[in-house]
């Protein structure tokens, strides 16, 4: 699959000397959903605003569909839809009217249809004619991607799309996205919601402290870095857990009526077999076993926290 967005040695240290990114090397795939996750600082916003052209860089190069974000920049923008974390609306405005404004900016045609249209797909088209001051934060929110995607870009960028919108409008967006990905376009989403990058990325990045630490197919990385767990539920209680199950590490529960054994991904089900014989060996009977696999969140904060 082609790459919509080449990014190459980018660099960000800013006047005071402090340096946000550390050569970034990052491609994203055409038509992919591509969630970038990191803590507070990482450098997220950084980077997608070198991206957009809000912040020059220190060093490296970026290109959209080709086209140089610095020596071919009209085009370049041109291509992007950008979602801030911040609700910067007019707050004076009529929601269509914001919609057609944005789409005008970027040199494309009036077409009332297509506005309609997106207005629409984010429930907004009851609120066409309200001023964006009387609306929601979660309906603000709405009309700050219909202003992105107003100009029909080739790549969105979503900086906390959902952050403070309840449970009910975070679904809607979720399935907006879906949408757009279904109809060609490139999403790239920063989220701190892990639920939201599990529920829809393709890939996953992860940076911290200015770093890209990983990018990894999202079932991959669940694969390879995941654990899961096998909870043996036991008919008796127990005091102690038999010496000739030592080797697998395993962990009694308070009342000693279930054994925990936690293990890798990376192969199907590893020792499980016979951790089950060797209980049965030691005379332990159990009633129910059940499995856990770590979610995508666990597995962000365990690499968070191996960077020294």
């Amino acid at each position: 699959m082609s790459s919509v967005i080449s990014i190459s040695g980018v660099s960000k240290t800013y006047a005071t000397g402090f340096t946000a990114l550390k050569d970034i090397n990052l491609d994203i795939r055409r038509g992919e959903i591509f969630a970038l996750l990191g803590p507070n600082g990482a450098g997220k916003t950084t980077l997608i605003s070198i991206v957009c052209g809000i912040v020059n860089r220190s060093g490296g190069t970026v290109t959209v569909d080709g086209h140089d974000i610095s020596s071919d920049y009209r085009a370049a923008r041109g291509l992007i839809g950008l979602v801030p974390q911040e609700l910067t609306v007019e707050a004076f405005e009529t929601v269509r009217n914001a919609l057609s404004f944005s789409r005008g900016l970027f040199g494309k045609p009036a077409d009332p249809a297509f506005v309609e249209q997106v207005l629409r797909d984010l429930s907004l088209w009851d609120k066409r004619d309200s001023k964006i001051i009387t609306l929601s934060g979660g309906m603000k929110r709405r009309v700050m991607i219909g202003k992105a995607l107003a100009h029909e870009p080739k790549v969105l960028f979503l900086d906390e799309p959902t952050a403070g919108v309840d449970v009910e409008l975070r679904k809607d967006m979720w399935a907006l996205v879906r949408r757009l990905r279904d109809s060609g376009v490139t999403i790239i989403l920063t989220t701190h919601y892990i639920e939201e990058a599990e529920e829809m990325a393709d890939r996953v990045g992860v940076i911290n402290k200015g770093e890209i630490i990983l990018v990894e197919d999202k079932t991959e990385l669940m694969r390879k870095l995941g654990r899961k767990q096998l909870v043996v539920e036991l008919r008796s209680a127990l005091d102690t857990i038999p010496e000739q199950l030592s080797q697998y590490g395993l962990e009694l529960s308070p009342g000693g009526d279930a054994l925990t054994y936690t293990y890798d991904n990376q192969a199907d089900r590893p020792g499980v077999a016979s951790l089950l014989r060797d209980l049965e060996a030691a005379g332990v009977q159990f009633r129910d076993i059940d499995t856990k696999a770590s979610s995508l969140e666990e597995i962000f904060v365990s690499l968070v926290r191996k960077e020294p």
